[in-house]
């Protein structure tokens, strides 16, 4: 195993077996044809095509726009199509967060191919042996990787919230963190990745953070989604990436990432270079 592994784990999809969603020419997702196939029960609203599948019928408003989704993706979890509702709005956009056209459930956007944001923090502390770095462990009842290793705190970023409000609640939430002790952390980096999943495509943004925590501070999940954690020399963490599947996949990039800022992955490795721009893929 190595790390452009777990690189290409999170990078395996195939543009000719999806088709490009497309509002007003502007491609805003990506649908397998069986996804596509289910949106010709709303021909007022999509147009499917052999090559796109148009979304013709769009209210010319933000507001509106959303409501269509809304009823769409109800009908889709009812029937199963999707597999339930997360309750978290997510922003429809080609591009940055704040260029939505619309909101979709956070849970449907896989089915449609939408682009996805997240928040990933590093904790680290600076010992006299080196840098340790807290990991935490998701619970056994979590719907998507359960009981895998995990960064101290990762969550989705909803539509509404800034940068700076998510990732407090997320500290509060998964690591019982102040928000005075969050707002210390460092925004180092974006990771991106694009992966043919279960549940459709997911081309991602990954916002990285970094935080040095004093050597006295221990997380505590106060939302039941991590059952432990560990504070493991930065080389264990280094060899449990690299050499295991532990790790929840995208997880397995934040923490690459920060081997790299760190010099903890060498320069003169052969495979460096491909490793750094695997980390940063393009996304559809």
């Amino acid at each position: 195993m190595s790390f452009l592994d777990k690189i290409h784990a999170c990078n395996t999809w195939n543009p000719r077996d999806f088709l490009p969603f497309l509002l007003d020419g502007e491609r805003i997702g990506s649908l397998r044809p069986g996804a596509a196939e289910q949106l010709r029960r709303w021909p007022a609203q999509f147009r499917v095509a052999t090559d796109a599948v148009h979304w013709s019928g769009a209210p010319a408003d933000f507001t509106g726009r959303t409501a269509v989704l809304a009823e769409v993706v109800q009908c889709l979890a009812e029937e199963g199509v999707v597999s339930h509702l997360h309750g978290e709005p997510y922003p429809v956009t080609a591009g940055h967060r704040e260029q939505a056209r619309c909101l979709i459930d956070r849970a449907s956007a896989p089915f449609f191919g939408i682009r996805a944001f997240g928040q990933h923090l590093n904790g680290f502390v600076r010992t006299p042996h080196g840098i340790e770095m807290w990991i935490g462990r998701r619970s056994a009842d979590r719907r998507l990787y359960p009981r895998c290793l995990d960064n101290l705190v990762a969550g989705g970023l909803p539509h509404g919230l800034s940068l700076s409000e998510n990732l407090r609640k997320e500290c509060a939430e998964e690591a019982g963190m102040s928000g005075a002790l969050a707002d210390q952390a460092v925004a180092v980096s974006a990771v991106t990745y694009c992966r043919d999943s279960e549940r459709g495509l997911k081309p991602d943004v990954m916002y990285c953070y970094d935080l040095e925590l004093p050597e006295d501070f221990a997380p505590r999940c106060t939302d039941g989604e991590v059952e432990t954690f560990y504070r493991l020399p930065v080389e264990e963490v280094r060899d449990l990436v690299r050499d295991t599947g532990e790790f929840k996949l995208n997880c397995n990039l934040v923490i690459i990432d920060f081997l790299i800022r760190h010099g903890l992955l060498a320069q003169s490795d052969p495979e460096y270079l491909t490793i750094l721009r695997g980390l940063r893929a393009d996304l559809p």
